[in-house]
């Protein structure tokens, strides 16, 4: 494939990897910008180029014809300035080391993930630079409340794009505007990663009191109450409170949270219902379940600042520890009153 000064490189073809290759294509409509979105399987890869679509992972939507897929990571990323890494939080090192070699300097490296890395319980950015060695004013991250599947269907949304540099953020913010994907700009990377990280854990707890045949109010406590533990961890981190108030933070959380398209809550939903965790995680169709793998190191991060999060706590217990989904309720229903 020729290098093209206008191409933008998409790391991955997952459900969010893909819709957001479409938004590119939709807003970069007529410019002559091309759109290589890297599947990690080459069938995959080329029934994307055969068929426009990509079944596997995002099926019933027919793809722009500006997008061109290719399970070749040299081929990806030549000469391309501008790059969106969309594998999954716990395989980006692993991957990034393979392409770092292969990435133009200068150029923007934009994170997909939502996580934090086991071991090292670094945010995403935070990952990409270790590896890299770039400038963190290179890295940008795009975060809010963007379910693939809505997305893929032209429904509107709204998004955050942060990142140090402004001029990058705004250059990302005109390369992703069409009629129904909004972004804003933030220089709260922090804030923005954490919110994302955090969420899914969250979605979990609601999915675990929804199939336990508990209601509304429960889960608007579990919402308000993650979103305070959340916040707790992001500002002890140093994030801004006004980028956890915003899409990044509350909007996120209150999409993974009720929305049945969520692979998180869903995944809790079965453990609720009586699921054990190797038949819930059977039952995720390949997708990746982010939070299951977030509550270890997002539970790890948040001791190692001492921030208190129980709901975070419960999920890694049913998780990680062999807690019953009942007895984790009742573990934080149980819990001792005080003020708000």
């Amino acid at each position: 494939m020729a290098s093209t000064a206008g191409a933008v490189a998409v790391m991955g073809a997952g459900a969010w990897g893909t819709s957001l290759a479409k938004v590119l294509a939709e807003a970069l409509e007529g410019t002559g910008a091309q759109i290589r979105l890297w599947a990690r399987r080459s069938d995959v890869a080329e029934q994307i180029n055969a068929t426009r679509y990509n079944p596997a992972y995002l099926p019933g939507t027919l793809l722009p014809p500006g997008i061109r897929a290719t399970a070749e990571a040299a081929e990806a990323l030549d000469g391309v300035t501008t790059v969106l890494l969309g594998v999954p939080a716990q395989n980006l090192r692993s991957n990034l080391e393979q392409w770092a070699p292969l990435i133009a300097d200068g150029a923007t490296l934009v994170s997909l993930a939502k996580g934090i890395e086991l071991g090292t319980l670094m945010r995403m950015s935070q990952v990409i630079v270790s590896v890299t060695g770039v400038d963190m004013s290179q890295v940008a991250v795009i975060s809010g409340p963007n379910l693939a599947s809505e997305i893929a269907e032209c429904q509107p949304t709204a998004t955050v794009v942060a990142c140090s540099d402004s001029g990058r953020a705004v250059a990302l913010q005109r390369m992703l505007n069409t009629g129904y994907f909004r972004p804003y700009t933030n220089s709260d990377v922090v804030g923005t990663e954490i919110g994302g990280a955090c969420k899914n854990v969250i979605a979990l707890a609601c999915g675990m009191a929804a199939g336990v045949g508990l209601g509304e109010n429960t889960a608007a406590a579990i919402i308000t109450r993650g979103l305070a533990e959340i916040m707790r961890l992001g500002i002890a981190l140093g994030a801004k409170g006004a980028t956890l108030a915003g899409l990044a933070g509350v909007g996120d959380l209150v999409a993974t949270c009720t929305s049945p398209h969520s692979r998180n809550r869903s995944m809790g939903e079965r453990l609720g219902r009586g699921a054990s965790m190797q038949a819930a995680l059977e039952g995720k169709d390949g997708h990746v379940v982010e939070g299951v793998t977030s509550c270890e190191s997002v539970l790890a991060l948040a001791s190692s600042y001492d921030v208190e999060m129980p709901l975070t706590d419960a999920v890694h217990r049913v998780c990680h520890k062999g807690l019953s989904v009942d007895d984790a309720m009742a573990l934080l229903l149980g819990r001792s009153t005080k003020p708000e």
